[in-house]
């Protein structure tokens, strides 16, 4: 029964990894700094994946893949670690993740205007649906209003715009790396360059003191296995997992997310945001479903 299901088992595993990264990575941020702690994280994950996935001879890469592939994945990392790290709060950061979230539309929409598709008409407002999910819940429960969005957006607007940025990439990433990736997965060494990155900005400029504890050391562990474990059991699952339940299934990553962030932070998230989060996804799953074929 296990061997049957085992890849499927690994995605399954990966999704729900994914899920926890977002309160690690803040967790991490708090003791050790948004930079010091995201480059600590990637460095122990460049470890991990170089041990338990390898870290094939650059040579064997397509030097496009790894100059654009690799400068799109390292700006996007850190577009994401810095704005959860750089969060006014805790639920703050719930909401960076949100929009993070955005990338499956994005990408969906990227697609279609690089191949000029013909899709279906309910596409666009599926995509619109996912930005409205992210409108709603960065409101807050004061309800749909633009004054009182560019009111939270003006508190912290570098995370916001971090985050935002970060979704954009991401989708760009995942329909270039495609078709310049000829099959081949530089992740190991793309995570070496995205902790280089980060260690070059973290001497570059003053940055706060990293205090290190007990807990600190066990929130850095779970970090980089959620992140280096969620990459490493995610391409074991493509090798011969259930692909249409994996995908389906990791759309709801965002709830899955702010449900596991919400219960390490101790806070409680109002009625709103969850139903932008839930919009978020639905919407999502829609696009991939509109354009699967």
């Amino acid at each position: 029964m296990f061997a049957k299901h085992k890849y499927t088992l690994a995605g399954c595993a990966a999704i729900l990894l994914w899920s926890t990264i977002v309160a690690f990575i803040r967790n991490v941020a708090e003791q050790l700094g948004p930079v010091g702690g995201a480059a600590m994280i990637y460095s122990l994950s460049s470890v991990l994946l170089v041990i338990f996935v390898g870290a094939p001879r650059l040579s064997r890469f397509s030097p496009r893949y790894l100059l654009i592939g690799g400068s799109l994945f390292v700006m996007y990392e850190i577009c994401l670690s810095l704005a959860l790290g750089m969060a006014n709060s805790s639920r703050q950061t719930v909401e960076m993740s949100v929009i993070n979230y955005l990338w499956p539309a994005l990408t969906v929409l990227v697609t279609v205007m690089i191949n000029r598709q013909k899709v279906s008409y309910w596409l666009y407002p599926a995509i619109l649906c996912a930005f409205l999910g992210v409108v709603w819940t960065v409101t807050g429960e004061q309800g749909l209003s633009l004054s009182h969005l560019t009111h939270n957006i003006a508190t912290n607007p570098v995370s916001y715009t971090l985050a935002f940025t970060g979704a954009f990439i991401w989708a760009i990433y995942c329909n270039v790396t495609k078709q310049l990736a000829a099959g081949q997965n530089a992740i190991s060494w793309f995570f070496i360059a995205t902790a280089v990155a980060l260690w070059m900005q973290y001497i570059s400029a003053p940055q706060p003191t990293m205090m290190w504890s007990g807990d600190t050391v066990i929130n850095l562990m779970c970090a980089a296995i959620a992140m280096a474990g969620g990459y490493g059991l995610w391409n074991m699952a493509i090798l011969g997992g259930n692909m249409v339940l994996l995908a389906t299934l990791s759309y709801f990553t965002p709830i899955f997310s702010a449900f596991f962030s919400a219960a390490v932070f101790s806070i409680s998230l109002g009625v709103s945001f969850w139903q932008g989060v839930i919009l978020v996804s639905v919407a999502s799953l829609l696009c991939w479903h509109l354009t699967r074929k």
